[in-house]
């Protein structure tokens, strides 16, 4: 038997040490490590929201955004002024291509702390993709549906270089 692990491969200890060890596990970069004793904590206490949260942040950093995008979910429908859940909800959204709930809850986090530079910035990356796929920016290849040729003629800064060519 391994150090913290009690027989039948069950970690050893309670659900605080289980929670405690996976928050060590995922300061130390171990996200999968950490997820399965996090899930195994949020199972023996659904309600907690720091089990949720840190469970949440673990399955993001494993790459397991749809988990992670649930837990963050949970966490911010129980406190819908939890900033940091409506962030880590909407950064998970992004992450699985869903960018009008993340502009959605990204929105909500800047809201409601309107100085943190990292909640502005991954608002705009998911405006900004959101508009691109709009066509705010136009299509980017010839050819592609909605492109519209360069007008014919001079441009519009082609008379300025004519009248320097003609001094």
């Amino acid at each position: 038997m391994t150090e913290g692990q009690a027989d039948g491969g069950a970690p050893g200890g309670d659900v605080y040490d289980w929670f405690r060890r996976g928050e060590r596990l995922l300061a130390e970069r171990h996200p999968a490590a950490a997820v399965q004793l996090l899930a195994r904590a949020a199972a023996a206490e659904p309600h907690s929201k720091s089990i949720r949260e840190t469970l949440a942040r673990a399955q993001f950093d494993a790459g397991e955004y749809a988990a992670a995008a649930e837990n963050f979910r949970a966490v911010a429908q129980a406190d819908p002024s939890d900033d940091y859940a409506q962030f880590g909800w909407g950064i998970a959204a992004a992450r699985l291509g869903d960018f009008e709930t993340s502009a959605e809850h990204l929105a909500l986090a800047v809201a409601m702390r309107p100085h943190a530079e990292h909640y502005r910035k991954a608002l705009r990356q998911t405006r900004a993709t959101l508009a691109a796929r709009a066509g705010a920016y136009g299509p980017l290849l010839p050819g592609a549906p909605g492109y519209l040729p360069p007008p014919e003629g001079p441009g519009p800064h082609d008379d300025a270089r004519d009248e320097d060519d003609q001094r």
